[in-house]
């Protein structure tokens, strides 16, 4: 329906420009015979020009000014059905020969002597003696021909602002339900319908979606429907697989418990939930997806590396704020690693049960956990979650090193946005000393990183990785 109404309207169009063409040459040839009178109606003086119309002369203005008018409206329809960049040369090109011309009868004015030029030279008020006025004449005509060239490609291009704006809206899948408008020459008229079929392919796509999300949806978390995303739920078939790059945190939660008193295992496991509580609505928050629960720690992913960035930030900081509130329980210790890979999603049901299944390298988490703990450190990262990051993303960290594991070695880095003000500046003062004693370490130059090692730890003296590798490093040489 749409494309027999697009062809309608063209066809409307070519016919209403041929009847406006006809009149225009209609106009156009009486207004050619009559012009001899026009300009007769314009007499050249020594002060100017003076004006005395007859009746041919107003009726040879009148139909000037007529053919003027018709001639713009053609002018516009035949730019309108160039492609861009034609219609960009041909809209200019009358602008340039005008602004060329009229800067050279400007130059060669005072040249001229007949009548018209000395009443135009006194109009201008331009003489041979002086060119101070020619110029001023010139920089002003160049004002308004930039000016008028301006506003042409603004109206030219205007359009492309708007598919700019149509492409992003589709391209993040947001639909709209009325027709979608550009505007423009016929060049964009084609891009509008191309765009209108597009949309309405996403409206019917997101219609499907939400039949499957419908009946999936009571059974399954919205937070794993948001894993998979709207564009990929409904190619999940039972029984069959979606691969995504993900971010992973894995958050274990330690304590002085059993030190402080003698509690039971259901106590201790009672005290750190009371943790993981409030962690869980935070990985919700931030659009993530908590896989699993254990004795103490939790995982979840998350589909944007800054998302889970931002989740372990908030996670620390709520984390510090509960130890503050509740002094008289044991100080809880949060350990947070994270890790980006490509995790396999599948979906099963068994007797109208719906269950879910991720898949990713849980060992390498262990591994960077472990890590984690024999550094002291709050939250580390691997490579692959900075590399993933957003190019104008910003915030605090340091490298502390490289493991090997299946033969592939994993280069990891220490999170220092999460950590008191004071203690973060000296980190960043000491981190150049700090990654030139890790290079050396890594390269077996023990001597070396000892060394650098010494002056981090002059600058930081509190930094417990810095104070772990130089002990490394000495009993190294040893």
């Amino acid at each position: 329906m749409y494309t027999n109404n697009c062809f309608a309207k063209n066809s409307f169009m070519r016919k209403s420009t041929k009847i406006l063409l006809i009149l225009y040459i209609l106009v156009l040839i009486p207004s050619l015979v009559l012009g001899k009178y026009l300009f007769q109606s314009i007499i050249p003086t020594e002060n100017g020009f003076e004006f005395k119309f007859k009746i041919e002369g107003i009726i040879a203005l009148i139909l000037l000014i007529i053919s003027i008018v018709f001639g713009s409206i053609l002018f516009i329809r035949f730019i309108k059905s160039q492609p861009l960049d034609k219609a960009l040369f041909f809209s200019s090109a009358p602008l340039v020969l005008f602004y060329g011309l009229s800067l050279f009868l400007l130059a060669e004015l005072t040249s001229f002597e007949n009548t018209t030029a000395k009443s135009m030279r006194y109009l201008l008020n331009i003489s041979q003696d002086s060119l101070y006025n020619t110029i001023l004449w010139a920089v002003l005509l160049t004002l308004i021909f930039i000016g008028i060239l301006f506003f042409n490609y603004f109206v030219i291009c205007k359009p492309i602002g708007k598919v700019e704006r149509i492409v992003s809206r589709l391209g993040d899948g947001r639909v709209r339900d009325e027709k979608l408008r550009i505007g423009g020459g016929k060049q964009f008229v084609s891009i509008e319908h191309g765009l209108n079929k597009i949309n309405n392919n996403y409206k019917f796509k997101e219609k499907s979606i939400k039949n499957i999300n419908d009946s999936v949806s009571p059974k399954l978390s919205k937070q794993f429907i948001r894993l998979l995303g709207k564009n990929d739920i409904d190619e999940l078939e039972l029984g069959g697989q979606v691969r995504k790059i993900a971010t992973i945190i894995s958050v274990k939660l330690s304590s002085n418990h059993f030190s402080e008193k003698e509690v039971t295992l259901e106590e201790n496991y009672n005290f750190l939930n009371s943790y993981l509580n409030v962690i869980s609505p935070l990985i919700r928050k931030f659009n993530g997806y908590v896989d699993k629960h254990f004795n103490g720690g939790i995982v979840a992913i998350f589909l944007k590396g800054e998302d889970a960035i931002d989740c372990a930030h908030s996670i620390s900081r709520t984390i510090n704020i509960k130890n503050r509130r509740n002094k008289q329980n044991p100080l809880v210790i949060p350990r947070i690693v994270l890790d980006t890979e490509e995790v396999e999603i599948s979906l099963s049901n068994k007797e109208g049960d719906y269950s879910t299944d991720v898949k990713y390298d849980s060992h390498k988490l262990e591994r960077f956990d472990e890590i984690c703990r024999n550094m002291s450190s709050r939250i580390i990262f691997a490579k692959s979650t900075l590399d993933n990051l957003s190019l104008n993303y910003k915030f605090l960290y340091r490298y502390i090193g490289k493991m090997t594991m299946n033969e592939k070695e994993m280069f990891l880095f220490e999170d220092l946005d999460n950590l008191p003000r004071d203690l973060s500046n000296q980190l960043i003062k000491s981190k150049p000393n700090f990654e030139k004693g890790v290079i050396m370490y890594d390269g077996g130059k023990y001597e070396q990183a000892k060394e650098y090692f010494s002056q981090a730890l002059k600058i930081c003296p509190k930094d417990k990785c810095c104070y772990i590798y130089f002990n490394r490093s000495r009993e190294k040489i040893k």
